[in-house]
């Protein structure tokens, strides 16, 4: 079964997805304003939500005849938290690698 983290990543890994919800965190937003505000067709903007939701990234609520679309912070907490590792861990092999540089270059005469 395929870690919910990938999907995120997968959503992520689109610019115009990644633009897309640099949009709604500003605000909220229809699938129409979206489209709007990039130089796709609204069906492209449409495929693209799609992706977002089933990533857990954003969410879609019905108001009378629109869709209005959220992104939801908390799905990115997973990506954080990934990104957090990692960065830990090669800061520790960073720190690791300079102090031997250090420790050789004290050696050398």
């Amino acid at each position: 079964m395929p870690d919910p983290i990938d999907g995120v990543f997968a959503a992520l890994a689109d610019p115009t997805r990644r633009a897309i919800l640099a949009r709604l965190a500003s605000s909220d937003a229809t699938a129409g304003e979206l489209a709007a505000a990039f130089p796709i067709t609204p069906q492209a903007v449409s495929k693209h939500l799609n992706v977002l939701e089933t990533a857990g990234l954003i969410t879609r609520t019905r108001e009378a005849q629109w869709r209005r679309c959220r992104i939801v912070p908390a799905a990115l907490q997973s990506v954080s938290t990934w990104v957090e590792q990692y960065r830990r861990l090669w800061e520790e092999r960073y720190d690791a690698l300079g102090q031997y540089l250090n420790d050789l270059q004290k050696e050398t005469p």
